[in-house]
């Protein structure tokens, strides 16, 4: 380890020279292959602490999916059923809590995780490090590495892949410092403690919460603590399944991550399970076509030339009727906010993708008509009073 690492430039490549140090001690890293970036580092070190969290607040191992400083997805290792297995092209695998980690995290919006970077609560072993391997990934970061994981992680990339080891012991100074426009910026580390304990105010008449569905709401809320805002995020099943990112306003983010929650559901209905792709056709070009097959555009982008090298025999279309059916079945998902929803529109979007449980900070001047929109549905909602900005 060192004080600091140089990087080859920063977030572009006129943007030199670049590095990243420490002022005191040491870095907490080891680079064991490749030679990661800086926006490589700006991820990998958000992503850690994500993964950090999760897994002291839950006490699984947890995987997240990070792409340009958000997370993509994030995730706990609890099992896969075989439905999502097939979703996540792990069937016939075995799997690791680790590895079930991180494919539940690359899962939830596999279109936004290509090219993503991985972090690990726990050290890296040979079955994650072989899910690892088949995607399209530019790193992971992680507190130890298999010495088969880390054999197999070294040959990807033609052997450039970027890999990562981080001192779990690490913990940073108490003050954190950026410059913008040649300014310093400081303030106190958001070292807030998510837990159960910020679901106790619950503020609808439903005030009924699962302990599955506060697993997912604490995972939602951590997720949040390291997604640049505004943000929203809707978790079930023990991980993310839709997040709406830096949006300037709060229905945005409400109608992003609904979305997404709601292409996270339709991947495992049977239509779609019933694709069958031409053999050989990557990773990346199924996950493609899946999600042109759910849209709307779907008769119009899916040519003759196109379909033909994608399915061995063009699929029935996946109607308006049909995903509307099958979505109004959804139930029993959870949501999280980073800051209070100003307007009870954000409340029945939620519905529409089968929310059942919310928590946001609360503090709103309309906090009555949230709440009134809530008790309409049956929703149960948690006032946290804690806001959870990060730019």
């Amino acid at each position: 380890m060192s004080k600091e690492f140089e990087l080859k430039y920063g977030c572009n490549p006129n943007q030199k020279p670049s590095r990243i140090f420490i002022e005191n001690g040491e870095l907490p890293i080891e680079v064991l292959n490749g030679k990661p970036g800086y926006i490589n580092f700006l991820d990998a070190f958000n992503a850690w602490q994500l993964v950090k969290e999760l897994k002291e607040a839950t006490g699984m191992c947890a995987a997240t999916s990070f792409k340009h400083v958000s997370p993509a997805g994030a995730a706990v290792g609890e099992p896969l059923s075989d439905t999502l297995k097939q979703v996540y092209f792990t069937d016939g695998i075995e799997l690791s809590p680790m590895a079930c980690a991180y494919a539940r995290a690359r899962g939830a919006d596999r279109m936004s995780s290509f090219g993503d970077w991985i972090a690990l609560s726990d050290e890296c072993d040979e079955a994650t490090a072989r899910l690892i391997a088949k995607e399209v990934s530019d790193g992971v970061i992680a507190p130890s590495y298999s010495e088969k994981a880390l054999e197999i992680l070294k040959g990807k990339r033609k052997g450039g892949y970027n890999v990562v080891k981080i001192n779990p012991d690490y913990i940073p100074m108490e003050i954190e410092r950026k410059q913008v426009f040649g300014i310093t910026f400081e303030q106190g580390r958001n070292n807030l403690k998510i837990n159960n304990e910020m679901l106790q105010n619950i503020v609808t008449e439903n005030k009924t919460i699962p302990e599955s569905a506060k697993r997912d709401l604490i995972i939602a809320l951590i997720t949040l603590k390291y997604t640049q805002s505004n943000s929203v995020c809707y978790a079930k099943d023990g991980q993310a399944i839709g997040i709406g990112a830096g949006q300037q306003s709060r229905i945005h983010c409400t109608r992003l991550a609904g979305n997404k929650a709601d292409i996270w559901h339709l991947r495992q209905h049977p239509k779609v399970l019933a694709l069958e792709f031409v053999d050989g056709l990557g990773r990346a070009n199924r996950d493609n076509a899946i999600d042109v097959y759910i849209s709307d555009e779907y008769e119009d982008v899916l040519g003759d030339d196109v379909w033909q090298n994608t399915f061995k025999v063009r699929p029935e279309p996946l109607t308006l009727a049909e995903k509307k059916e099958y979505l109004s079945k959804v139930t029993g998902v959870a949501l999280g906010s980073d800051a209070f929803f100003p307007f009870g529109d954000n409340i029945l979007r939620a519905a529409k993708s089968g929310v059942e449980y919310i928590a946001q900070p609360g503090g709103s001047i309309r906090d009555d008509n949230v709440i009134e929109e809530c008790n309409k549905k049956d929703i149960v909602m948690a006032f946290t009073g804690i806001r959870l900005f990060h730019h």
